[in-house]
């Protein structure tokens, strides 16, 4: 793009812990881009378990077999091996779009690495709990006080690093809680006091993201979001709970979206 307004905004999904919902997080917020009439690519790099893949997979069957127009992006999955194919695909995907969405693997990942480095915005999700929290820092057994960052948090701080000696770009980290339960309410305000105090030290910021629900099971199979429910039946309490979630975590990730109606 020839002017700073329309470059392409790379936004990675990152977390060495499976079962956080990075995944199901990262197409809705694929498909909400694409909703908004934005270009949209996603990359998975998880050739194991292949979940954003798949769900795109199940997205664009539905899209033939019914007929119905829904936001699509385009899309490939890394084979994990050879680093010319990761380029190949990179630049592919990358060719023509405002936005380019990489899901990484719940593990130590080289291309994740380079993922990661590249990224304008990196999104770690996390469940409300001292395990997931553990993945980015250390707290007292006792205090429950953050005693130091995890390997994972310096990491994070290296490629940020890394990317400014680069280019002169930031990397926004935003740690995303999903997944938040509205029960064990001291162990909530433990984790959430935790998350603050890393914060301030390590430089992310904190927003709320999709709650434990079985809808967003259920839309898998036919590789559907919270946007496309009005098209495929009628949408109960639930579903309107869920739809505003999905809209808040869409303002708190703050992305250069288009200027066009969401949600309309």
């Amino acid at each position: 793009m020839s002017d700073a307004a329309h470059r392409l905004h790379v936004v990675v999904f990152a977390n060495e812990k499976g079962g956080t919902g990075k995944s199901t997080t990262a197409v809705h917020v694929a498909i909400a881009l694409a909703a908004k009439g934005a270009r949209v690519a996603c990359f998975d790099l998880d050739h194991r378990q292949r979940t954003m893949g798949r769900y795109l997979d199940n997205r664009l069957a539905t899209i033939q077999r019914t007929g119905r127009e829904l936001p699509m992006p385009k899309y490939e999955t890394h084979d994990g091996e050879t680093m010319a194919k990761f380029s190949a695909s990179l630049d592919r995907l990358s060719m023509d779009v405002d936005f380019l969405v990489i899901d990484t693997p719940g593990r130590d990942d080289k291309f994740a690495r380079i993922a990661v480095t590249n990224a304008d915005t990196l999104v770690t999700p996390m469940n409300d709990s001292f395990v997931d929290f553990d993945l980015i820092g250390q707290v007292d057994p006792e205090t429950f006080r953050v005693k130091r960052p995890s390997f994972y948090s310096e990491l994070i701080w290296e490629s940020r690093k890394r990317r400014a000696k680069a280019d002169g770009e930031t990397i926004d980290w935003v740690v995303l809680r999903n997944r938040m339960q509205h029960i064990e309410a001291r162990n909530m305000k433990r984790v959430s006091d935790a998350i603050d105090q890393l914060s301030k030290r390590v430089g992310f910021r904190v927003i709320s993201g999709l709650s434990e629900r079985v809808i967003y099971r259920e839309l898998f199979p036919q590789g559907l979001t919270m946007l496309d429910s009005r098209e495929f039946g009628e949408m109960g309490l639930a579903h309107v709970a869920a739809r505003q979630e999905l809209r808040e975590m869409m303002a708190g990730l703050a992305l250069p979206e288009p200027a066009l109606p969401l949600f309309a």
